[in-house]
């Protein structure tokens, strides 16, 4: 395992933590991966790069993400040479990305590489919001379900078991409705089971989508668990 000196004394749980009581706090979740995301910043030191190495130092303006991304901004050239510009209007949440501009024939060259990289960090600013909405999504969502199992699925299985060897016993039940019942609240178990495992695994994902990396992390292992299956608390 590449393990050395101290680094053998590992521990690895035997269980999953417990659902924690309340949910950590989403608010502003797309600015701050915005602040955080370390392959945006690569993108943005590649854009400054692309910058020095053409010589571009004055910005003339400044557009956003979503703006570069879904074309917000139009220009026209008139005939007498004056642009004409259309701008919609702005999102509130903005990451901005400067433009430099020149009519210069010798530049022109510089201002497509640099537009190209420009496009490509709008790209991942726009991707670095959606995968932090769905990380927050998916966080929600695993929480609420396996927060189901525990509160309310688990405890009806619970008394249908026991309900269920009190009929075997009183020898209204077979024993045979017994072991189906018994083997739907084990079914119910590892549904809960694996709902917890999507919901760490849904924690551990928002973060990436916050600091860096491919958030959906909490949509590994299947396709989770789900509520109205034989595991339920039917009887």
């Amino acid at each position: 395992m590449g393990l050395w000196g101290t680094e053998v004394d590992y521990f690895v749980p035997d269980a999953l933590p417990s659902l924690p009581g309340s949910l950590r706090s989403t608010a502003g979740i797309e600015a701050r991966a915005l602040q955080n995301r370390v392959d945006l910043e690569v993108a943005r030191l590649s854009l400054a790069a692309t910058a020095a190495a053409y010589g571009l130092t004055d910005a003339t303006r400044v557009l956003t993400d979503l703006e570069v991304i879904a074309g917000a901004e139009l220009e026209r050239e008139a005939e007498d040479g004056e642009i004409e510009k259309e701008v919609t209007p702005q999102v509130e949440l903005e990451f901005q990305i400067p433009i430099y501009d020149s009519g210069k024939a010798r530049l022109r060259k510089a201002e497509l590489s640099y537009l190209q990289a420009a496009n490509v960090l709008a790209e991942t600013a726009v991707t670095v919001r959606s995968e932090a909405r769905v990380a927050e999504t998916q966080y929600r969502g695993t929480h609420a379900i396996a927060r189901q199992y525990r509160d309310v699925v688990l405890p009806l299985r619970e008394i249908i078991n026991e309900e269920s060897l009190l009929a075997n016993n009183g020898m209204i039940a077979s024993t045979f409705e017994l072991l189906v019942d018994v083997r739907e609240g084990l079914g119910s178990e590892l549904d809960a089971a694996e709902a917890k495992h999507q919901f760490w695994l849904a924690a551990a994902g928002l973060q990436t989508a916050i600091y860096g990396g491919n958030a959906g992390g909490g949509g590994e292992g299947g396709g989770g668990v789900d509520l109205g299956g034989d595991g339920g608390a039917g009887h």
